[in-house]
């Protein structure tokens, strides 16, 4: 009785005030006592008052009306290391001014979703987390010295293992809400710019954290010399462990083109992107080739660098995606992976792999349908692109296409 009136209370407020419902696990507001009609109806007031003004706050209103100051990558690179340790206090400024308000976007984006999907208890879980954060980060103190600093490094860390879990919560709400929604543009906006932001904000953070640490040929988390030859071979062969582990066998890697090419780069985003594409081209392989899986075709990785971009093909024997599924494959959602396990000698492949590759920086996305929107969302935030060539009966290749962050045009911003 007492989950039915809390929910009925939280209704109201929601559909007053585009909210959302009760979190699961959320005490009760409302208890029904012995009282006289009236001190309920004043008891119920109150607590949508309370309700009411932790999500629609004037802090967060006059935040998420500021402009959002990104930064290029070249410009994180050249800051360099001072003697002092000034630049560590320039960065904490910066990040002290910059995150809440990065944070009071997105929550004005929770509050601009579809009254469906806002009112999902997993989104509305999300919704407040960001709100959290927002109050953690807006008032946390002034940064003048480095004591101050190494507590708001402590507050960073924590904040980034709070959210280490965001992809797979978003998944799963948008994913229960999904036959109820006909704004699919809408919501195909709000999942981009969502897992973007959070992507500029983690790669930020960690930069910021990471200027604590003298490791070589890096400045923050921008690798000076990056091979993306070595960075493709570490994600193979994890890969191709699981893969091997799952089946007794897996296909053969092989690597050409700009095989020595080395630049400025920052890795973190390779690090979600390419285990996906990896393990797609994987599973692709070994599932059209299940009665000689011993002997299946291998997977071709080429790398072509320029003064540019950066250009990563991977090309497949598959099998190639229908016809009727080239135009569905970047859609949230959109999986085979339910399909597949149908047959008996597949089951669950690599199930929790961009889990474990990301070491909690990312969540599952095999069989939610985020690998590939996802990615190319990552993509297209770095100034690049993701596109699939498919040959029916054939194979896959896919296209990752990133600008240099030192090339002839400018590059992308974070």
């Amino acid at each position: 009785c007492e989950g039915t009136a809390a929910v009925m209370l939280k209704f109201v407020v929601v559909h007053m005030g585009r909210l959302g419902p009760v979190v699961r696990g959320t005490r009760c507001l409302v208890r029904f006592r012995s009282t006289s009609a009236t001190e309920n109806h004043e008891l119920a007031r109150e607590r949508s008052k309370t309700v009411t003004s932790f999500y629609n706050q004037s802090a967060i209103d006059i935040a998420s009306e500021k402009p959002s100051v990104r930064l290029t990558p070249t410009m994180m690179l050249y800051a360099g290391k001072s003697p002092d340790g000034s630049h560590i206090l320039k960065s904490a400024r910066y990040l002290h001014k910059e995150l809440p308000v990065r944070i009071a976007h997105r929550i004005k984006a929770f509050r601009g979703l579809p009254f469906i999907i806002g009112c999902n208890p997993t989104i509305l879980r999300l919704h407040e987390l960001y709100i959290r954060a927002f109050h953690k980060l807006s008032e946390f103190p002034l940064i003048n010295d480095h004591e101050t600093e190494a507590k708001y490094c402590q507050l960073l860390r924590r904040l980034l293992d709070d959210h280490k879990d965001v992809v797979t919560l978003l998944a799963e709400g948008v994913r229960e809400s999904r036959k109820h929604i006909q704004e699919e543009a809408v919501v195909r906006q709000f999942l981009d710019k969502t897992l973007t932001s959070r992507l500029g904000i983690r790669m930020l953070a960690t930069h910021h954290l990471a200027l604590h640490e003298d490791k070589a040929d890096f400045v923050g988390i921008i690798c000076t010399r990056m091979s993306p030859k070595k960075v493709i071979e570490k994600w193979v062969d994890f890969a191709r462990r699981l893969c091997e582990h799952k089946y007794g066998s897996a296909p053969r890697v092989r690597i050409n083109g700009h095989v020595a090419a080395r630049f400025p780069y920052i890795p973190m985003p390779l690090d979600y992107i390419l285990p996906e594409l990896l393990k797609n081209a994987m599973r692709a392989t070994i599932e059209s080739h299940l009665d000689t899986p011993f002997n299946v075709p291998d997977i071709v990785v080429t790398i072509a660098n320029n003064s540019v971009d950066i250009i990563i093909r991977i090309s497949d024997r598959g099998g190639g995606i229908p016809h009727e599924m080239m135009e569905k494959v970047t859609d949230y959602h959109f999986t085979t992976a339910e399909s597949s396990t149908q047959d008996p000698r597949l089951g669950d492949l690599m199930g929790n792999m961009v889990d474990m590759v990301n070491s909690g920086q990312s969540s599952p996305m095999h069989g939610f349908g985020f690998g590939l929107p996802t990615s190319r969302a990552y993509a297209e935030y770095l100034g690049g692109s993701l596109s699939l060539q498919s040959l029916q009966g054939i194979g896959t290749d896919v296209y990752l296409r990133l600008r240099h962050i030192d090339g002839k045009e400018e590059s992308f911003r974070i």
